[in-house]
C-alpha cells in the first residue's frame, strides 16, 4: 500500500487547509485511517482518525471542534480539513493506515502499517 499526502501550504493563523492522502491498493475500505503530525524537536502525535465505515472519528484534544476527517472508499481517499489554525499546528502532517485495527490502538503510531511521506503545514501569526 502505498499513500500519498498532499494540500500542505502555508497559511497565517485563523486560516484553513485541506489535506488530501489517496491509497493505492483494492483493500482500503478495510483500513483505519489516521493523521498525524511531527513538528521540529517534538515526537509524532495523533492528530484524528476514522474507521472503516466513516461513522467513527476520533480527534486529539487539540484539534477537536478544528479538524475534520473524512474518508471516500471509492476514491480511496483521506481527507483532513483544518479551521482556524494557529502556530502551534505548524507540522509535517502524514496519513497512515492501519491494515489490523484493534480496539484502542487508534492513536498509537506503532499501530499502523503504512505511512505517506507528510505534507507541510506552516502556520504564521
Amino acid at each position: 500500500v502505498q499513500l500519498q499526502a498532499s494540500g500542505g501550504g502555508s497559511v497565517q493563523t485563523g486560516g484553513s487547509l485541506r489535506l488530501s492522502c489517496v491509497a493505492s491498493g483494492p483493500a482500503f475500505s478495510r483500513y483505519v485511517m489516521a493523521w498525524f503530525r511531527q513538528a521540529p524537536g517534538k515526537e509524532r502525535e495523533f492528530v484524528a482518525g476514522i474507521g472503516w465505515s466513516g461513522t467513527t472519528t476520533y480527534y486529539s484534544d487539540s484539534v477537536t471542534g478544528r479538524f475534520t476527517i473524512s474518508r471516500d472508499n471509492a476514491k480511496n481517499t483521506v481527507n483532513l480539513e483544518m479551521y482556524n489554525l494557529k502556530p502551534e499546528d505548524t507540522a509535517l502532517y502524514y496519513c497512515a493506515a492501519d491494515a489490523d485495527p484493534k480496539i484502542g490502538t487508534f492513536r498509537a503510531t506503532w499501530a499502523y502499517d503504512y505511512w505517506g511521506q507528510g505534507t507541510l503545514v506552516t502556520v504564521s501569526s
